[in-house]
């Protein structure tokens, strides 16, 4: 009995001439070159969005650690120490918003937006609280977006062959947003709160009559903003309340018990009172 073998096709280094074929095709295409030129775009625009959230991270960490440092004022004879330590602190988060600065040069700005909001508004609040303690005054957006121009040093390529390269200099700004400002200042009315409560527990009976009028000022121009500001805005416009609530309950407390309440109970008894809602949150 004999048998047939079949014959051996051997494997050759040119492959399938129909896989061969699709593919040089694929690479002539002019619609997969334009989504290879889209996916590189969409990559590029991943990676700089992640840059900037780590910034952020950062600008936030440092910016409630400066809002920590500011609240010791309170307990100290001499705040000078701790103000210009909040002011190093802060030009170092100056620092990584020119950082942010860089990554968002010839980029709009709102693409990116939501990547280091959050960020921008610590730092809004830690700079305003560093300007009210200093100040006793709002410090306005133009002064913050004044201090945020930031000069970045580039090379220059020599135009002959005896010129040596030389270093020009390129100026970078960073705009803070309307909406970020005011959502800063809005939390900033937290930090006011509780140094109003600090400053009661040391025995300090006048700031709290300062922050009460400085809060009331900052509601009443939320007020004007109404239903036309940012959606974020709205939401809170109720915790802004509350701390002005909860501060006036304080110099109501001192006027007319702060007699009969000891100095050193004076914190527990403001920190403890919770301030009834408004009739106009839907509560009567």
């Amino acid at each position: 009995m004999t048998t047939t073998r079949m014959p051996v096709v051997k494997k050759t280094s040119e492959g399938c001439p129909r896989r061969n074929a699709d593919a040089a095709q694929e690479s002539s295409s002019p619609v997969i070159a334009a989504f290879k030129v889209f996916q590189q775009e969409l990559d590029t625009k991943h990676d700089k969005h992640e840059r900037l959230v780590k910034i952020s991270r950062d600008v936030t960490i440092e910016s409630k650690r400066t809002i920590f440092l500011l609240h010791r004022v309170t307990s100290v004879p001499n705040a000078d120490n701790i103000l210009k330590e909040a002011e190093v602190k802060l030009d170092a988060v100056r620092q990584k918003i020119g950082q942010i600065a860089e990554e968002l040069r010839g980029e709009d700005i709102f693409q990116f937006h939501r990547a280091f909001t959050a960020g921008i508004q610590e730092y809004v609040e830690a700079v305003s609280f560093l300007h009210y303690i200093r100040d006793r005054s709002l410090i306005s957006l133009e002064e913050i977006n004044a201090s945020l121009v930031f000069m970045r040093a580039e090379k220059v390529e020599p135009t002959g062959l005896a010129e040596a390269p030389q270093t020009g200099g390129q100026v970078l700004t960073f705009q803070v947003t309307p909406s970020d400002y005011l959502l800063g200042i809005a939390d900033l009315t937290g930090e006011l709160m509780r140094m109003c409560i600090s400053s009661v527990g040391n025995g300090d009976i006048d700031t709290p009559f300062q922050l009460s009028q400085f809060l009331r000022q900052i509601h009443d121009g939320f007020s004007f903003i109404g239903n036309t500001g940012p959606y974020e805005v709205s939401k809170k416009l109720h915790t802004l309340r509350q701390s002005l609530g909860k501060v006036e309950d304080a110099c109501y407390a001192l006027r007319v018990r702060g007699s009969e309440i000891p100095k050193h109970m004076l914190a527990d008894v403001f920190s403890s009172r919770t301030t009834l809602p408004e009739p106009e949150e839907g509560i009567v």
